[in-house]
């Protein structure tokens, strides 16, 4: 079974490609919509969260983790991944390979990067990045607002459109050729900030590349998939009805965004965890 968790929505866009790309592996999803936006707390915070969450997920029976939220990957993936036996993917691994073989194709070498603060500040994707393409020039923009007004279900509210160009600018000035999506909310915006980066602009999605990962990571590790699989070859229906989705509060607009990301009516279950 394969745990998912993010500070609020977001995640469910990581784990409705899961559910894509990798069918008969049942999934617990966790949004800790209660403490929502991360991004904006201190490391020593997320970090806490980032712990009962995967302790609530293993009590649940995930055998994975996979770290849906940039900012606790940012700010906490070495220390989790130094007190927990479990396989633990994480968004920014996975998504620094794919844009920077993109800018490398490109030859531009002009990365830009929108997040949180707390994933900026920490300078995670940077470093990353000059680690894989030390010739690629970096660029970071702080979008403290985006996660609340997706959160709220703004995604084509004028004021959106406003902060997505009003962010966007400094990259535009940049002249980037690729865009990391920092944040797994952020693709429930990509029809507004391809419109306002350029077409020319490659949109790197965190949330895509998060589970292509997971899929690569289970076709090399056979034992861990016959602990996870569906033992019955169930119809896709009965089979989704099996993955289960708890959040830490429930509100009409995150009810609402959830059904809309997975095409479904999507059973949200409150938990304090």
């Amino acid at each position: 079974m394969i745990g998912i968790f993010d500070s609020g929505v977001g995640g469910m866009t990581v784990a409705s490609t899961v559910e894509q790309i990798c069918p008969q592996i049942p999934l617990l999803y966790f949004g800790d919509v209660a403490h929502t936006p991360y991004g904006s707390k201190s490391a020593e915070t997320i970090l806490g969260y980032a712990r009962c969450n995967i302790d609530f997920l293993l009590e649940q029976g995930a055998k994975v983790i996979i770290i849906a939220c940039n900012s606790a990957a940012a700010t906490s993936i070495q220390t989790l991944r130094a007190e927990y036996s479990v396989p633990i993917i994480d968004v920014i691994t996975a998504t620094v390979s794919k844009a920077t073989e993109g800018t490398k194709k490109n030859r531009n070498r002009r990365i830009g990067i929108i997040g949180t603060r707390a994933t900026i500040q920490s300078g995670s994707y940077e470093e990353q990045i000059k680690q894989r393409c030390p010739a690629c020039h970096v660029y970071g923009q702080e979008c403290p607002l985006l996660v609340p007004l997706i959160e709220e279900g703004w995604l084509n509210h004028r004021e959106t459109k406003m902060v997505v160009r009003r962010y966007l600018t400094p990259l535009r000035q940049h002249q980037i050729d690729t865009l990391i999506l920092g944040c797994t909310h952020y693709p429930l915006l990509t029809h507004l900030i391809q419109k306002r980066i350029g077409r020319q602009v490659q949109l790197v999605d965190s949330s895509i590349e998060a589970a292509q990962c997971l899929k690569s990571f289970l076709d090399n590790s056979p034992e861990i998939i016959s602990n996870t699989r569906e033992k019955k070859k169930n119809s896709q229906p009965h089979h989704l009805e099996k993955n289960r989705f708890f959040v830490s509060d429930v509100t009409p607009s995150l009810q609402k965004l959830a059904n809309k990301i997975f095409g479904r009516n999507i059973n949200l279950i409150k938990t304090d965890a």
